[in-house]
């Protein structure tokens, strides 16, 4: 286990209190926000990493091994979150989805168990991949938190 996830343990099991939870829905699922900041964290390395050059047919060995900074493979930073999010109970991977509808505005905090039920209905694959696909996920993530009165602050200053 990499240094990163134990103090990501540490502060999620530090706060195991913190669920987000609307004051007008007592049947709304949980998900600890400190999770929803470890993927808008690591969303946020993922967005400043070098993306690469396109691999060639070259040989590593006459190139000086430049052909390891080709896009042809998984960064560590985004295999550890497409780890994390596959990780996530059934109910987790809803609730993210869901909370992303929010922060980009598909669904209103007020609508939490429509954009949970539809969150449900409409997944057919992979929940990390089609997050890691949405430009701005960070943002969005962030800005539904907001909603429900949580932020990302803590969790930022405790990483650095």
């Amino acid at each position: 286990m990499s240094d990163e996830n134990s103090i990501f343990e540490e502060q999620t099991n530090a706060s195991e209190g913190n669920q987000i939870s609307s004051p007008n829905d007592e049947n709304m699922p949980e998900i600890n926000p400190k999770k929803i900041c470890f993927v808008v964290a690591k969303y946020r390395e993922l967005s400043i990493e070098d993306v690469g050059a396109e691999p060639d047919a070259s040989n590593e060995t006459d190139d000086g091994f430049h052909s390891i900074l080709t896009v042809a493979g998984v960064s560590a930073t985004e295999a550890e979150l497409i780890g994390f999010i596959d990780a996530m109970d059934h109910d987790e991977k809803n609730a993210i989805t869901a909370m992303m509808w929010i922060g980009r505005g598909d669904f209103e905090a007020e609508d939490w168990q429509s954009a949970v039920a539809e969150a449900e209905a409409r997944r057919t694959g992979s929940v990390s991949r089609y997050l890691l696909g949405t430009p701005r996920l960070a943002d969005y993530l962030e800005t539904a938190l907001a909603e429900f009165g949580e932020t990302c602050q803590n969790f930022e200053i405790g990483r650095l």
